[in-house]
Order: C-alpha cells, then structure tokens, then sequence
C-alpha cells in the first residue's frame, strides 16, 4: 500500500493545478520578479477562475516580456494592439492597461522601498509570513484586514485589478499567508 499525499481539496485533479498547489501555493516569495508575475497573473484572473490564468500562463510570459517588469512598464500602443490580438492570453483591455500601469507603479513602488517584497512585508506582523490553522477550505476567508489595508494602500497609489479579494489570493500564491489545510502534505 502507497502512501498518497494529502492535498487540499480545491486543487482537485488537474494535473497542472496539483502541480501548482504542490509546488507554489502558499510557499514564501520573496523574488520581485516572482511577485510582479503573480501580480500581473492575478490582475488577469479577475472575474475569472485561477485555472483559467494557469492554463494560459506561458501565454502571459511570452506575451508580456518574460514578465521582464521593466520591458511591461515601457509598453506603448504597438504593444497594446499585439497584446489584444494574443490568443494566449485574456484580451481584455482594461485588464491589459492595468499590467502595464501597474509595473510602472511596481517600479515605483521598489523604488521607494527598495522592493516590492520589502513593501508587502511592510504590512506582515513582525514582517513575517503567517501560517493559518486551517481545518477545512470553509475556514479559508476571501479577504482579510491585512489584505484590505494592502488593496487600499496600492489603490491609492493608483494599481488597477487588485482588490482585497485579488489581493488575499496574491498574499495565498506568494506565501505572504499559507492556507493549506493542517493534514496537507504540501503545507
């Protein structure tokens, strides 16, 4: 008899979301270039399901540069109408303004801080990733106060498509707050 991992129930199984789940949800990120990925990633994802952008996630890397966040900050309107044509990734154009305009802010942001890492943890207790006690995916929350102050914060420095509830899963698929359930394999 095998010994099967245990995974949180969410991940289902899709292979590519097994992977992800095993492999990069909830583990700590503390790489800029990681982070503006995830960033960009989760601006596309939403209204969408994760699976969604997962799938299409090396549409999104060659798309926008190799998520080169200094490439997507100087993206001018050539770039704009090859982006709305890519059948690699969602065309929307709001959402596609808002990846450029926010890595130029990301930019800013790392200027003014000295990274982006620095700024999120600039809002973690202690400067610390939290693990939570979770029991079950009912005890996952969409949002928290943490991630309300973190959306208020970049939306007041002017980042579109991250809302607390876009935010939360940023801080869940960076590690800023691991959410694996207590028996998983991977926590």
């Amino acid at each position: 008899m095998t010994n099967q991992p245990i995974r949180c129930h969410w991940c289902g199984n899709d292979p590519l979301y097994i992977k992800y789940h095993d492999e990069e949800w909830g583990k700590e990120v503390h790489d800029d270039k990681i982070l503006f990925e995830f960033l960009l990633l989760e601006g596309a994802q939403a209204g969408l399901s994760w699976i969604t952008i997962l799938r299409r996630r090396e549409g999104y890397r060659k798309a926008f540069a190799g998520f080169d966040v200094e490439k997507v900050a100087k993206f001018g309107e050539k770039d704009i109408e090859r982006l709305m044509n890519d059948e690699g990734i969602i065309r929307n154009r709001l959402k596609v303004l808002a990846a450029i305009n926010n890595a130029k802010l990301f930019m800013a942001v790392q200027k003014e801080f000295g990274s982006f890492d620095k700024y999120l943890y600039s809002f973690m207790p202690d400067g610390k990733s939290i693990k939570n006690n979770v029991k079950g995916m009912g005890d996952i929350p969409a949002r928290t106060e943490l991630s309300d102050a973190i959306s208020k914060d970049m939306k007041k420095r002017g980042f579109k498509f991250f809302g607390t509830t876009i935010c939360y899963a940023h801080m869940q698929a960076t590690g800023m707050v691991n959410d694996h359930i207590a028996d998983c394999s991977f926590r």
